[in-house]
């Protein structure tokens, strides 16, 4: 019976979430009907009362608004704008160091802002405009700016590291500490291939060289941008690493500079406060809203006894881990390709769990393993959510875009992976020496 049930729900989530239904509200919907269907109402009544309040209430999440408000900030600011100028005068124009700088900035952006769709879309609108003056075909401008953008899910302090946090129970901290030198090799490798396809327009680039044009903005805002966005890195993970702050009170300091930020270039008014408070507001509710639905999907999945069932299909391949690694990355990876990171992180982790423990796998090491699955996984095909908010803003086909960003996304899977397999220190280093 439980098996009947567990292929009913599957197949209604499939079909619903095809049908464009709002990941939330199917995780809700579906884990109700399954719970339902497993242990009646008592149980499902039991879960209603206490799980929602349970999971929202966890002061982990409370990070989550605190980022998303100081990501707000930066964003209302323009500082993503002074930023790009700030590159563009400092390559003096030139295509090659331009780009690189973009996928640089890209990930200083997705630091602060923990939005990948927001990154993309505002390199896709200041970035892709200034690469194609200078040469860059159309399809290696937009990718650029998606990869650049996609950093977010592993550049902290991301939202999905924060969530896989606390549904693994990890410390938060030591995620994000994990999580910078992997982020630092998938830059370098998105520069590397960048630098590649540069060579191969080289023709075309220096055709359309131009002499360098300021920007004519004001070295005043450059100082405030650098000095306060320095020290906003700086006391955001130079506080958790030393100890000093907490994840939440690091995101309540990084918040409280954006704002004095904002307010020495001027943009503090009461639209700013408005405008940055509604979007943190609508953001914070929607990714609690997921979580609610994917706690209640995970109670289901968990009474339907599904972990145990892998676990013994799996079988034999258990004594081999890092085939059942790879295994489960690829089952990932095409997961990330249509479902959103977020969504994905909360309704799998408690599945994957159970079988992590059992090959003696560090859940730390396979959370990172999991945000650069879900990097990559953002400028795949067919449901790459950096290449779609790229090309929604620039007007550059999709199926163009899809051709180069799909090169960036198998060489760092092959090589940011690979090397994360072979050298787990990669990972667990830096955690290890935090006091």
């Amino acid at each position: 019976m439980e098996n009947i049930i567990i292929i009913i729900s599957l197949v209604l989530f499939l079909y619903f979430l095809i049908a464009g239904q709002y990941i939330s509200s199917l995780m809700f919907s579906i884990g109700i009907l399954g719970i339902f269907l497993i242990g009646g109402m008592d149980l499902l009544s039991g879960f209603l009362q206490n799980e929602p309040f349970t999971r929202t209430a966890s002061y982990a999440l409370t990070t989550i608004p605190l980022y998303i408000l100081m990501a707000q900030f930066v964003m209302q600011a323009g500082i993503v704008k002074d930023l790009y100028s700030l590159m563009y005068t400092i390559s003096r124009g030139r295509p090659g160091p331009l780009g690189v700088m973009t996928i640089l900035l890209g990930g200083l952006l997705g630091g602060v802002s923990g939005s990948g769709t927001a990154t993309s879309a505002a390199l896709g609108q200041i970035a892709v405009p200034e690469l194609q003056k200078r040469g860059y075909p159309d399809h290696l401008a937009g990718t650029i700016a998606a990869a650049a953008g996609s950093l977010s899910a592993i550049i902290p302090p991301s939202v999905i590291l924060i969530l896989y946090g606390v549904v693994a129970q990890i410390s938060i901290g030591s995620l994000f500490t994990a999580a910078l030198i992997p982020g630092l090799l998938l830059m370098l490798v998105f520069s590397v291939v960048a630098i590649f396809y540069l060579r191969m327009n080289r023709e075309a680039l220096n055709a359309a060289s131009k002499t360098f044009v300021s920007d004519n903005v004001p070295i005043s805002r450059y100082i405030v941008v650098t000095i306060l966005g320095s020290l906003m890195g700086i006391s955001i993970f130079g506080g958790i690493y030393l100890g000093i702050f907490s994840p939440t009170e690091a995101g309540a300091v990084g918040a409280f500079i954006a704002l004095i930020m904002a307010a020495l270039l001027g943009k503090l008014n009461l639209d700013f406060l408005r405008t940055s408070l509604v979007e943190t507001t609508k953001i914070t509710v929607m990714a609690m809203f997921i979580v609610i639905g994917a706690s209640l999907f995970g109670r289901f999945i968990s009474l339907s006894l599904v972990p145990r069932k892998i676990i013994d299909l799996l079988g034999p391949l258990l004594e081999t881990p890092t085939l059942v690694i790879i295994i489960i990355m690829v089952f990932y990876f095409f997961l990330f390709m249509f479902i959103e990171g977020v969504a994905v992180i909360l309704m799998t982790v408690p599945i994957i769990t159970p079988i992590l423990e059992t090959i003696a796998v560090d859940p730390l090491w396979f959370g990172i393993m999991l945000t650069v699955v879900c990097t990559v996984g953002m400028i795949t095909p067919p449901v790459g959510i950096s290449v779609y908010a790229v090309g929604g803003v620039s007007g550059i086909p999709i199926e163009r875009l899809f051709k180069t960003s799909t090169i960036f996304a198998v060489v760092a899977t092959v090589v940011v992976i690979g090397l994360l397999i072979a050298f787990p220190e990669l990972v667990t280093w830096l955690p290890s020496q935090m006091r």
